[in-house]
């Protein structure tokens, strides 16, 4: 079996170890329109030691927003700010994904513009707050999405997936995660429609399946891949028997041949090697670890055939030379949550790579 710094093919590339650094929302796209900085150009090069960049969350479209400060790739600026992003990977060797993130119902009307609310398959509000501009808010009920919706959203994230390509990144990752918009409708108890996008499995899985195919066609599935977090409680998501559901979803996409399938493992350890087997393509996986931040201890289950790449999230933001540190054994930085969200260089561009330590 492969260990995790030899290298591997994923979408017509060759990452040089399949460490990946999953994507991570950092709330510091400070520019207008919501655009990338300079600090985020520092801040993705640092770790272009990863084989595989999945960036942060990025809407589709200006009804995508749920959070401060999160960037888009919906518009001629933000296209051009991405690609200083890119272009600073590239010439370190690295890979870079777009992850595109429609939030729904998470959100508050205070991140939108005009008269624009949060929109969700069903008008089911979630539990718990979002922080905003203007303070901390309930979220709002949402307004169910009509058909005209649906086909627009799709087309939004078509349109996203060709910017994210205009920007120079190697392909997109669509969230179908963490209670976001195309989880929403895969979940039961966020989509209580009665037409054909609700209902059963078959009806529930038509959103995600439509994205998926739309930006296939859009930029071609092998820079596509898809991202999901079956009976993950977050953002108010109730998935009790999340198997049938998901194993629906991936015999749907089956024979497009996506650039791969990333999955934010749950508690049931069970369903990874049933989706694994599903899907055929490359398989990432985010592992579950209740305790604390994935470390290397997970890299075996790359030998175990258990996954092809292991994502990292807390440990990379902390580490941008985490591939490295993985194979020496470490010392690792202790990351800062204070400064996850939001903020300036501190606890974004400020943690030390390992020459910088053996300096000091």
């Amino acid at each position: 079996m492969p260990t995790a710094f030899e290298p591997i093919e994923l979408a017509g590339r060759r990452l040089a170890n399949r460490i990946a650094m999953a994507p991570m929302t950092r709330s510091r796209a400070h520019g207008p329109e919501n655009c990338p900085t300079d600090a985020t150009v520092a801040y993705y090069a640092q770790r272009a030691g990863a084989g595989l960049i999945v960036t942060e969350g990025t809407q589709p479209s200006v009804a995508g927003q749920g959070y401060p400060d999160t960037p888009g790739l919906h518009s001629p600026a933000q296209v051009q700010a991405w690609r200083k992003v890119t272009e600073a990977v590239h010439a370190r060797g690295g890979v870079i994904f777009a992850q595109l993130m429609h939030t729904g119902r998470i959100g508050h009307p205070s991140l939108l513009p005009g008269d624009l609310r949060p929109v969700a398959p069903s008008a089911v509000a979630a539990a718990g707050r979002v922080y905003t501009g203007d303070g901390v808010h309930e979220f709002v009920t949402p307004t169910p999405m009509t058909a005209e919706d649906i086909a627009r959203t799709i087309e939004d994230f078509a349109a996203a997936a060709r910017n994210a390509v205009d920007a120079g990144f190697d392909g997109v990752e669509l969230h179908g995660a963490n209670g976001y918009l195309l989880h929403q409708f895969l979940a039961p108890n966020t989509n209580l429609r009665t037409d054909e996008w609700g209902g059963p499995v078959e009806g529930r899985i038509r959103f995600p399946v439509a994205v998926v195919h739309a930006v296939a066609e859009a930029i071609g599935a092998e820079r596509v891949g898809l991202r999901i977090s079956p009976g993950n409680p977050f953002n108010d998501i109730v998935e009790e028997d999340p198997a049938p559901t998901y194993t629906a979803l991936l015999d749907r996409i089956d024979g497009l041949g996506l650039a791969y399938l990333h999955v934010a493992e749950g508690p049931v350890r069970e369903l990874t090697p049933l989706l694994r087997e599903r899907f055929g393509g490359p398989f990432v996986l985010n592992p579950f670890t209740p305790d604390g931040p994935t470390t290397a201890a997970a890299l075996a289950l790359i030998e175990q055939d258990l996954a092809d790449v292991i994502s990292f999230g807390t440990l990379f933001l902390a580490n941008p030379d985490l591939p490295a540190r993985l194979a020496g054994g470490g010392p690792f930085n202790t990351p800062d949550r204070a400064t996850f969200y939001g903020g300036g260089a501190r606890g974004y561009t400020d943690y030390p790579a390992l020459t910088e330590e053996t300096a000091r």
